[in-house]
């Protein structure tokens, strides 16, 4: 047999292969809109973050190709997004405009098929979240270089919404313009934190540019589409919606930086099957004297329950007061994380659950090594 027939028997592998898939898609759609009625008869949210990260671990585990267990994730994620469309299309608001990292950590989380709502700021996705003019938003909470977007953690303190999950995202700042050099360019525009995640290479390559502020990447970049003069920071996704090019890429001083999101919503989340799967995120106060914070954290010890961040932010509220933001290992069902709250309540002037959810897993090294040919 020659290689031009081996690749048309291959071929018609492949396409029976996707009929079987495309029967296998149909069974779940049907059965996903008959859970969909089942939850509207009861008023059951659409959306379970708990149960679709335990469907992707689930589907992880078993694979035995060649797939890495990130593509895996990025397949199941489109499956249950389609599937979830079927029920109801979810709006989920989100730092605009389009080709912010923000949306693409929204992709990321829900799929693709939702209708994105973007947001000049991340106050205003707070807002239409808490409206209900959006089922959930997701908004930017931290940086691996940068630190915390402050932002968005003070928004927390006053929101009435829950953390129901979240998802990171790798961020590759590019110096984007319409030409695709820096000829007549007289100033960057980018978000103050991507300037910071850049500083050290800006400080190198153009030292003497102004370096103007914005809400987000995207408007840098729709601002940038709009004035030949001006270059800007922000995802390749920006560069293709406001058509502008790419001057330098990958320019932000650390390789590995990344963003972690959170998704808010209105509504709790179960805790995961799988125990040490779930995190739950707190704010304290505690009083004006010595050793209340300490004190405060002791219950966390007393009870076995790990602290996974920790930090304080002016509460805004009177002259030196703190707010101190926790992330714990567990979920606020979870008979350790319960008894250490209660215990931890009582020492504290303030003290808020901001939400349990399901943690980010890492699938990228869940795999069958390739097969060598």
């Amino acid at each position: 047999m020659s290689d031009k027939e081996d690749v048309a028997s291959i071929r018609k592998q492949i396409d029976e292969v996707d009929a079987e898939i495309v029967g296998l898609l149909e069974k779940r759609a049907a059965l996903a809109q008959k859970i969909g009625k089942i939850k509207g008869h009861f008023g059951a949210p659409v959306f379970h973050p708990e149960r679709e990260m335990e469907v992707i671990r689930k589907a992880v585990e078993i694979n035995k190709s060649a797939m890495t267990g990130q593509q895996i994730e990025a397949v199941f994620r489109e499956i249950m997004s389609a599937c979830r469309s079927l029920e109801h299309k979810t709006k989920v608001a989100y730092l605009g405009p389009k080709g912010t990292f923000s949306e693409m950590a929204m992709l990321k989380q829900f799929g693709s098929s939702v209708d994105g709502m973007p947001c000049d700021q991340i106050e205003e996705v707070f807002r239409a979240t808490e409206a209900g003019t959006a089922q959930f938003g997701v908004v930017p909470i931290e940086n691996s270089s940068e630190g915390s977007v402050n932002r968005t953690m003070d928004s927390l303190t006053a929101t009435s919404l829950s953390i129901v999950g979240e998802c990171s995202i790798p961020i590759r700042h590019n110096l984007l313009s319409k030409s695709g050099t820096m000829k007549d360019i007289t100033k960057i525009y980018s978000h103050p934190q991507s300037f910071g995640q850049c500083v050290g290479w800006l400080n190198d390559h153009y030292p003497n540019l102004p370096r103007i502020s914005v809400s987000s990447n995207g408007e840098a970049a729709k601002m940038a589409s709009e004035d030949p003069t001006a270059a800007a920071i922000a995802g390749s996704a920006a560069a293709v919606t406001f058509g502008l090019q790419i001057v330098e890429s990958h320019i932000q001083d650390l390789a590995n930086n990344r963003t972690r999101f959170v998704i808010l919503g209105d509504q709790k989340t179960e805790p995961s099957k799988v125990k040490g799967k779930d995190k739950t995120s707190l704010i304290i106060a505690v009083p004006h004297k010595a050793g209340a914070l300490y004190h405060a954290l002791q219950p966390l010890d007393d009870h076995g329950v790990s602290m996974t961040h920790f930090e304080s932010r002016p509460a805004k509220r009177g002259a030196w007061e703190y707010f101190f933001f926790m992330d714990i290992e567990g979920h606020v069902k979870d008979p350790a994380i319960a008894s250490a709250l209660e215990d931890l309540r009582k020492s504290c002037s303030f003290m808020k659950i901001l939400g349990s959810y399901p943690i980010e897993e890492d699938f990228g090294s869940n795999t069958q090594p390739a097969t060598k040919l």
